[in-house]
């Protein structure tokens, strides 16, 4: 792996990132700036702190550490997603599935970080 770019973790983050900040502007007005710019801003810590701790990778201990504030951001995301569900549901349809999503996303992060743990050379 040459580059953040080749993870997909990074790959899968930044496209649900796209899909939700997308479907955050569907929220009514007045959630924009609460609910929505929460998810925004989780969504997008998710995949900013997979690319931050890659940056830091020649630092193992540093890039696990980025790598748990983006599995942090991944469950806070599912949080936010689960209270648009419960609120808004008839508004964003597709919202159980980012809900699976970012629960198959936490795996693939939390999988990654053990394997980065176990085997990253620093």
């Amino acid at each position: 792996m040459s580059s953040y770019q080749d993870l997909d973790i990074y790959k899968i983050s930044l496209d649900l990132f796209y899909e939700v900040h997308k479907t955050s502007l569907l929220l009514p007005k007045y959630e924009l700036y609460e609910l929505g710019s929460q998810i925004r801003r989780s969504a997008d810590s998710v995949n900013s702190n997979i690319v931050e701790g890659y940056g830091r990778n020649r630092y193992k201990g540093e890039f696990i550490r980025f790598l748990v504030f983006s599995h942090s951001s991944c469950l806070e995301t599912k949080a936010h997603l689960i209270k648009i569900n419960h609120l808004y549901k008839e508004l964003i349809p597709d919202v159980e599935r980012y809900i699976t999503d970012y629960d198959n996303l936490g795996a693939k992060i939390f999988n990654f970080i053990k394997y980065v743990e176990s085997n990253w050379k620093t």
